[in-house]
């Protein structure tokens, strides 16, 4: 008879936990996996998945003003908000779907359940209250969306969660945030005609990102008619029938027919009976405390992904849900490198980037040159829309290593992705230079900027 029921019980039916499942038992574990929602986690059901397709839909007002352009005459269009809903909900549950077929081929089952720890090897399925022994528990919960401090009328606040179920596209919303979800709602709502209002606490939008990519961002954004009023929050918000007052703490008020909190997400751990098993929280984000390995303050108990509040992003939580499944079940020790990690706005205009900021790079390093150009793209001379494309190296000046690359335009996650791979090979500035350029492209300039448009040498103590 078997010591465990299992060999290891999953917690959270993510992208990071199915990963991890799903590899498992390719290695002959078995393997158990609950999701209290739906299989697919925050990516697939409400998050990136559903987001990018929302943003290619506000995508195509834009196209159609820019046809004119090349000469098409396009009929006046409507659109229709129930339509994208649908279709949108029926893409997500053939998604799903799949999730679950691939996991139950692993030959893992999936169990519809909440479940907590009961300690190092035991958890509870509160569906029927049953008792699984593990060998091994990962905890793979993901993040909850954080509207911070309470605030009157908080419970009239909306997040990304229910932004993609509105019965109806608000006519005005006001959105508190100033990061990803905030920036690509605030597209997606202006792009199918919302009139839209961010706020945000601190001085300029995108903390965090090189200096140059928040400015232009902003600018662009304002150019498309997209309100940005920073250096203040959302104080109360009061309801009025179907319309709210968002009074603001510079003492203006706004009103609209939705209002929108993206201020951040925190790790999803509250009654996950971590403190029953001893599991350790990190002091410094308030995720799930974990070695190299994900391993937790428990020998047994292992955490990857958004719970663990290390890099939020679902390939990382796939990389280390892989890493996981090799080092325990693969026999073969494995750690995920975090650096150089390339990531997206899906903003509009659209931001990639990929390594150090300029001002992490002139922390670290003594001599740091910065090659970066502004223009305008080819189907702008066209179209006539007033738009322009940032893109920005920054070099190692000893070593002539390209250290980050920021790209702000179409297609700039698309670029960012091959470009990660030079930046993670270590690639230098001459690597760039003596690659031939594809023309015409945007992605061109990245090859063909010779000057460095600044240079910053840092003096020796004397």
């Amino acid at each position: 008879m078997a010591e465990f029921d299992v060999d290891l019980f999953v917690i959270g039916g993510g992208s990071g936990g199915v990963r991890a499942a799903r590899i498992a038992a390719g290695y002959g574990a078995r393997v158990m996996i609950a999701e209290e929602y739906r299989m697919g986690g925050t990516c697939v059901i409400r998050g990136c998945v559903p987001k990018k397709l929302f943003v290619i839909g506000s995508h195509v007002r834009h196209e159609l003003e820019d046809a004119a352009g090349f000469g098409w005459t396009v009929p006046p269009a409507t659109f229709d908000w129930p339509t994208l809903i649908a279709n949108k909900d029926k893409e997500i549950a053939r998604l799903e779907a799949a999730y679950t077929a691939n996991v139950e081929k692993s030959g893992a089952q999936i169990v519809k359940s909440r479940a907590v720890i009961e300690d190092k090897h035991t958890v509870r399925l509160l569906e029927n209250d049953r008792k699984i022994t593990a060998k091994y528990i990962l905890i793979a919960t993901g993040g909850a969306p954080n509207h911070g401090a309470s605030i009157p009328g908080i419970e009239h606040v909306i997040s990304s969660n229910e932004a993609f179920h509105l019965k109806e596209l608000p006519r005005r919303i006001v959105i508190q945030g100033g990061g990803y979800i905030a920036l690509e709602f605030a597209g997606i709502f202006a792009g199918f005609g919302s009139d839209v209002t961010v706020i945000y606490r601190g001085d300029n939008i995108l903390r965090g990102f090189d200096e140059d990519v928040r400015t232009h961002v902003r600018a662009e954004m304002e150019k498309q008619g997209i309100t940005i009023l920073t250096g203040c929050t959302v104080s109360k918000v009061d309801r009025h029938g179907d319309e709210f007052t968002t009074h603001l703490s510079n003492g203006s008020s706004l009103a609209s027919e939705q209002v929108m909190f993206a201020i951040g997400r925190h790790p999803a751990v509250a009654n996950l009976g971590l403190e029953k098993a001893g599991v350790a929280i990190n002091p410094n984000n308030g995720g799930i405390a974990v070695d190299g390995f994900s391993k937790s303050s428990v020998g047994s108990i292992y955490a990857i992904g958004d719970v663990t509040h290390r890099f939020n992003l679902t390939p990382v939580a796939i990389r280390e849900g892989h890493a996981f499944a090799d080092t325990v079940f693969g026999k073969r020790e494995v750690q995920v490198d975090h650096a150089n990690i390339p990531t997206a706005v899906f903003s509009q205009p659209e931001v990639g980037t990929v390594g150090l900021t300029e001002t992490e790079a002139r922390a670290q390093f003594g001599h740091v040159d910065i090659y970066k150009t502004s223009f305008r793209p080819i189907k702008a001379t066209m179209s006539g829309r007033d738009t322009r494309v940032l893109m920005k190296l920054v070099v190692d000046g000893a070593s002539d290593r390209v250290l980050g690359c920021h790209i702000v335009g179409d297609a700039a996650a698309e670029i960012t992705q091959a470009v990660a791979i030079a930046v993670k090979m270590k690639a230098t500035k001459a690597d760039f230079d003596a690659t031939v350029a594809l023309h015409p492209t945007a992605a061109e300039e990245l090859v063909t900027m010779r000057t460095p448009t600044a240079r910053h040498v840092r003096q020796a103590a004397e």
